[in-house]
């Protein structure tokens, strides 16, 4: 009886698997898997509306949506201040970002399942799947811009240029928090499938719990700093609007918590795929 108890039941330390993540060696493997990267986001939008009769028209429909919605619905139960610009202007800078988020999450969340087919077949860092994803989503972004230049013909209003050159570091703020959000995701889906039925529920109500279709002002101010660290794309979508609607710089304060937010959403996200990784194929 005693040396029944004496048996282990976990294998020594020194056997244990433990799944390095060698994040140089990773990113260069990545680097070269670019051309497939492409590839997959190709082969992805044509699938996406492939047979549709609207086409890419639907990259634009969907946000023109909501904002038609936002602007005739929303404003009638709540008071919103824009300050002097058109509150389809308002809106729809607001729903750009937001709209590239959720494609990015819907698509990349359930991108490895979605690819079973070539999980096992084509070697290459298995986080091409959910990049290629953001790729789309980002394509889809940059279709639903051009609406953007024709509201602000319709609306006679001027956008401003003073702080444009805000733009790209609020982009790479953006695009980091989305990647490490998808990558996230799109692993753990793999060993969690409730997660995926989830996901719809998520992003509905994220539409909400973002400042969309109201302004950052709306959340008070002793909060906004917190709310800046859980909701990256906050600072973001207010930075938007203080550059192109009213030419002024973004608060620094809140878009630096943003980021440091979406680092750390980045860092987080890609370590987990990458100690998932070996087992997705069998997983999924």
């Amino acid at each position: 009886m005693n040396a029944v108890a004496d048996i282990p039941t976990d294998p020594p330390s020194e056997l244990r698997f433990r799944r390095r993540v060698h994040t140089l060696a990773a990113l260069a493997q990545l680097w070269r898997s670019r051309e497939l990267i492409r590839t997959l986001s190709e082969r992805e939008l044509r699938a996406r509306y492939k047979q549709a009769v609207l086409g890419f028209a639907w990259a634009v429909l969907v946000p023109i949506t909501y904002m038609l919605v936002f602007t005739v619905f929303f404003r009638r139960v709540a008071t919103i201040d824009t300050e002097g610009v058109p509150y389809a202007l308002f809106s729809y800078v607001g729903l750009l970002p937001w709209t590239f988020f959720s494609t990015a999450v819907a698509l990349g969340g359930t991108s490895l399942l979605s690819n079973l087919s070539l999980l096992n077949k084509v070697y290459c860092p298995r986080e091409v799947f959910p990049i290629a994803s953001v790729g789309v989503a980002g394509i889809d972004t940059a279709i639903a811009t051009v609406a953007l230049g024709l509201l602000f013909v319709i609306t006679t209003f001027m956008p401003q240029l003073a702080g444009v050159w805000w733009i790209p570091v609020l982009l790479l703020v953006q695009v980091g928090f989305t990647l490490g959000v998808v990558l996230l995701l799109s692993s753990v889906i793999v060993y969690v499938r409730d997660v995926r039925h989830l996901l719809p529920i998520i992003l509905q109500l994220g539409v909400f719990a973002t400042p969309v279709a109201y302004g950052l002002d709306a959340v008070p101010g002793e909060a906004q700093w917190i709310y800046s660290l859980l909701n990256p794309l906050a600072p973001v979508i207010d930075g938007y609007r203080q550059t192109i609607l009213y030419g002024q710089t973004p608060d620094l304060f809140l878009l630096g918590l943003g980021a440091i937010s979406a680092l750390v959403w980045l860092v987080v996200g890609y370590t987990v795929f990458k100690r998932l990784e070996t087992g997705i194929a069998d997983v999924a």
